[in-house]
């Protein structure tokens, strides 16, 4: 036993010894630099997918083993770990520190649920819609870290405010007070405090301790009433004993409110090219691949994304609905009934945390605009229908690109002011000697994510290499029989490919592992690269099943109201819904978008050879 339990301790270590030594016959054996190159995308592939090294340690293996085989020279190799992509996530990341330093991101959260309403469906759709406008700006992790916490205290609130109407109305019809029930209410009510302390948010940092504490009390609290919840299904309202619920509805109310979070902060960053490091990662790859095709770019993919995300957001908020709460159309639309007790003690809730952010201040003004101008100057850059404002630079074609109007707008941020530093002369006189501005290079550097900068690095090496050493054109020429299917099944199975293995692998790593191997597949089958890519690209996000699937899960999953496979049950039918609305876009407006039915002239010309 105690030879297993060393075992278990330092398998990782034994995992990268043994990797490295079980592959080594490839390139011994065979010699060759399509051999050496396989041994290297297998021990990388491995590696992210078991993360027996972290993914950004893994990403610099390239950098290592690719001089050290005589694939690439070393000063090639380290051109690819900074690209057109860095700087436009640079610029991005700067967008998104001031959004959150100044609560911008806060603001535009709570008004838009304060548009919807408070009935618990439109309540869903209202936070859904907001994290998904959020992500497309921010990244999926930092949206959903930072809605959490509103919709845990949204939902206490919802449920404390209707323990307290039940108790008033049993007080009315008995007559009298009842002792009981209001030691009962204070006990309540002190918990609901107790759990909105512990889901208040400290800037910076993550409240672990109290998400911790929450799922202690859950796992304590709802062994048994769990049980019989799944037999009385999702709309029983009965009683629990021993739980922090009220009723079975109460619960159903909270995972139904997680599960909108994680999902919509994930489905929103499909929509623009910045929204999620895996468009970005596509989005470099298939300009580097490609150069001639002038194709992909900010408005382009909006355009093309925004459609499916709405589709997507719609109906994974219809199943939600059904699945948990049921889909009652009686209640969700009560045309003229006035609201409850509780979506009042709700909608103030709400209010009250609207009007704790005060008026607008200077600095979320100018923000928002700074905003605003990035998104329009990356949709008129280059619209298509029209000639965009690139037109200026005709003598430069294709010179500047959406990471240049990034670096434009990010470096206002450093340059802006945001307020006067003053101090106190002797005299006692408050004295301005300086400004700050709206970031500074400490708080960018916090947010700035150089672990995904260095694994998308490593994930342009590996494809370099792939194409220095001739593996991708081998692995084309394998593919090429598959040229027999119908391209629909093609782009079917790739899909689904796709979304399982980025159940178990994270997103960047699986897309930056698989492109090098999908666009040689579309080249040998003679078939536009896009029709492949970009819905594979898609699917890469659609982690929906595991907490360990994506940053957001584990988010919402560690506030304690979810079991695994409550978001199995749920994820699985949105990845259904996922894959099926991109097949159905890459069959119908996708297609005139990007001539997909011809083969593009910017793509490689393929061989009449089907041989190495």
């Amino acid at each position: 036993m105690k030879f297993f339990s060393y075992i278990l301790v330092y398998r990782r270590f034994l995992l990268v010894v043994f990797t490295l030594l079980i592959l080594l016959p490839l390139p011994l054996i065979l010699r060759s630099k399509e051999a050496e190159c396989a041994y290297i995308l297998f021990v990388v592939a491995i590696f992210w997918l078991t993360e027996a090294l972290p993914l950004s340690v893994t990403a610099l293996l390239p950098g290592l083993m690719f001089p050290m085989f005589g694939i690439m020279p070393s000063k090639e190799v380290a051109s690819a770990y900074f690209k057109d992509f860095h700087l436009l996530l640079i610029g991005v990341i700067c967008l998104a520190t001031s959004i959150e330093k100044w609560n911008l991101h806060k603001r535009i959260a709570l008004r838009m649920v304060m548009m919807v309403g408070v009935n618990p469906a439109w309540l869903s759709l209202g936070f859904m819609s907001s994290t998904a406008f959020l992500s497309m700006w921010l990244s999926n992790t930092s949206t959903a870290a930072m809605v959490m916490p509103i919709v845990e205290a949204v939902a206490q609130q919802v449920i404390s405010a209707e323990a307290e109407v039940e108790a008033t109305q049993m007080s009315y019809f008995s007559g009298s007070t009842n002792q009981a029930l209001e030691i009962d209410e204070s006990i309540n009510g002190q918990e609901a405090n107790e759990r909105k302390e512990k889901t208040k948010p400290v800037p910076g940092y993550s409240n672990d301790a109290g998400k911790i504490s929450s799922k202690m009390e859950l796992e304590k609290g709802w062994q048994q009433s769990d049980q019989e919840g799944v037999l009385n299904g999702p709309q029983n309202s009965g009683t629990n004993s021993g739980s922090k619920y009220r009723t079975k509805k109460d619960h159903m109310m909270c995972k139904l409110m997680c599960l909108c979070i994680a999902y919509s902060s994930t489905i929103g960053g499909l929509t623009t090219i910045t929204g999620t490091s895996t468009n970005l990662i596509f989005a470099e790859h298939f300009n580097t691949r490609y150069p001639d095709c002038d194709c992909i770019n900010f408005g382009s993919w909006f355009v093309m994304s925004f459609p499916a995300a709405i589709i997507i957001l719609l109906l994974s908020w219809i199943w939600l609905q059904w699945l948990f709460l049921g889909f009652n159309f009686k209640e969700m639309f009560q045309c003229g009934k006035p609201p409850t007790a509780k979506q009042k003690a709700c909608a103030a809730f709400i209010k009250q945390e609207y009007q704790k952010l005060g008026p607008i201040r200077y600095q979320e003004i100018v923000t928002l605009v700074l905003f605003i101008v990035m998104a329009l100057l990356w949709f008129s850059r280059d619209p298509g229908f029209v000639s965009g404002w690139s037109a200026l630079f005709s003598e430069y074609p294709g010179f500047a690109t959406d990471s240049t109007v990034a670096l434009l707008i990010g470096l206002l941020f450093f340059l802006i002011p945001a307020k006067r530093l003053t101090k106190t002369t002797p005299t006692g006189e408050t004295v301005a000697f300086d400004y700050s501005p709206l970031i500074t290079w400490k708080e960018f550097q916090s947010f700035m994510p150089w672990d995904i900068a260095i694994l998308v690095g490593g994930g342009f090496a590996l494809a370099d290499g792939c194409e220095e050493s001739g593996l991708s054109k081998w692995i084309g020429n394998k593919l090429s029989p598959l040229g027999s299917l119908p391209v629909w099944l093609i782009i079917l199975i790739s899909s689904l490919l796709v979304t399982s293995l980025t159940e178990v692998a994270s997103n960047p790593a699986t897309i930056t592992l698989l492109l090098p191997i999908l666009s040689p597949l579309a080249e040998a089958i003679h078939v536009n690269p896009l029709y492949i890519l970009l819905p594979s690209t898609l699917c890469t996000s659609f982690a929906f099943l595991l907490p360990v699937a994506n940053p957001p899960n584990a988010i919402v999953f560690s506030y304690g109201h979810l079991k695994v496979m409550d978001m199995v049950k749920a994820g699985l039918g949105v990845n259904i819904v996922g894959v099926a609305v991109v097949m159905l876009g890459m069959f119908t407006w996708i297609v005139p978008m990007f001539d997909l039915y011809t083969y593009p002239s910017w793509a490689p010309p393929i061989s009449n050879e089907t041989t190495p």
